[in-house]
């Protein structure tokens, strides 16, 4: 990935009317809300929060998180991992499974070089052999090199052993590895953050904390510490806390937001977040009884449906396809026109980007105040 191109970097210090569309825009003012909100929320319950880096891929942020309280930060992929240790991000667990030997093989170069502290899931025991592998391989010989992580299914249905003994299994198989240090268990229900209500949601949380729970008593009963467990997301991390059994939360979105997060009734003693995500787009075309923007799904993300019109107020966005999107309403924009849409989902949506762009001072009079890399973009693998 590229610096910011020289287009991108003359736009510092003018104002937001300078930014050619379509282009994904951070309000620095609300994200840093955000950033502080669940950052002295996490604090006061003496609970560690490890914020999902795959919603940003930006290792100025995931420093910024980290400055701010954080303990590291989180990862899907291998290459996520490495393109953000790579720009000086100290901590990260890749909160899935790696079973492929040449990801591995990547990773045990990284853990070798250090600079970074990893953590990995795993749910197999061919992961957990490979892993071993991979790190013998590779020459790292030092006790604990690389943190494991014991992935359970509670509930979701995706990744993840079954709760109860075949995860003391595994926890075991991680133990009797010198270069892996066994430290706890991955529980995420990712179905769960998008649950409308909050009696929704904290059911759901109920039952995946009796899992936690009854696995955790096994594992300790089989002679096993379990020092960490992790996990939680935006929609649901009130829950998790609750329950006494997550002692390191890993929400997300929350420091963007998106329209579909923004479609969850609010728990009552969550902190509240604003958006700060938002693509600016301009209408292209004014033919009668609708406008058209330049904002289409090559812009931002459609699996959590479509964008929200931010601004002006009162529009719908239609499907208009790649390089489009059409609304509708009783004042619709003139030609010309700057609309700001909210992305359904955050995290696939700045995937799309190379940059994004922060400005300071509010969308319609603030000033571009930075542009940030986006490290990790692509980096699927």
């Amino acid at each position: 990935m590229s610096a910011a191109p020289e287009r991108f970097l003359g736009l510092v210090g003018q104002g937001v009317a300078a930014i050619d569309t379509p282009a994904l825009v951070i309000d620095l003012d609300a994200m840093e809300r955000n950033l502080h909100r669940l950052a002295d929320w996490c604090r006061a319950r003496g609970l560690r929060l490890r914020p999902h880096a795959k919603m940003h891929k930006c290792a100025e942020l995931a420093k910024l998180q980290m400055a701010h309280g954080a303990v590291g930060v989180c990862v899907q992929k291998t290459g996520e991992a490495l393109a953000l240790a790579a720009a000086g991000v100290t901590d990260i667990t890749i909160t899935n499974e790696v079973v492929d030997p040449t990801k591995l093989a990547r990773l045990a170069r990284a853990v070798r070089a250090g600079g970074t502290r990893f953590a990995l899931a795993v749910d197999s025991a061919l992961g957990i052999e490979r892993l071993a592998h991979a790190l013998a391989e590779a020459g790292v010989r030092a006790p604990g090199a690389i943190d494991v992580l014991v992935e359970i299914d509670v509930g979701h249905g995706r990744c993840g052993a079954a709760p109860g003994e075949p995860a003391v299994a595994l926890a075991r198989a991680v133990a009797s590895h010198a270069a892996l240090r066994f430290a706890g268990l991955q529980a995420y229900h990712g179905a769960a953050q998008h649950q409308r209500t909050p009696e929704q949601r904290r059911a759901t949380v109920a039952r995946a904390a009796e899992a936690v729970a009854r696995t955790r008593a096994l594992i300790e009963g089989a002679g096993l510490a379990v020092p960490l467990v992790t996990g939680a997301g935006t929609g649901t991390f009130v829950h998790e806390a609750a329950s006494g059994q997550w002692g390191e939360l890993q929400a997300g979105s929350y420091l963007f937001m998106d329209a579909d997060y923004a479609a969850n009734t609010a728990d009552e003693n969550a902190p509240g977040f604003e958006h700060a995500l938002f693509v600016k787009a301009q209408v292209m075309s004014r033919p009668e009884g609708r406008a058209v923007v330049d904002a289409g799904h090559k812009s931002h993300a459609i699996d959590s449906g479509l964008p929200r019109v931010w601004l002006p107020e009162g529009l719908a966005f239609a499907n208009g396809g790649d390089e489009h999107g059409v609304l509708h309403g009783p004042a619709l924009p003139a030609l010309g026109e700057t609309v700001w849409l909210v992305p359904g989902h955050c995290d696939p949506t700045v995937n799309l980007h190379d940059h994004l762009i922060g400005v300071r001072g509010g969308l319609l009079t603030g000033r571009v105040e930075r542009v940030l890399r986006v490290d990790a973009r692509g980096a699927l693998d």
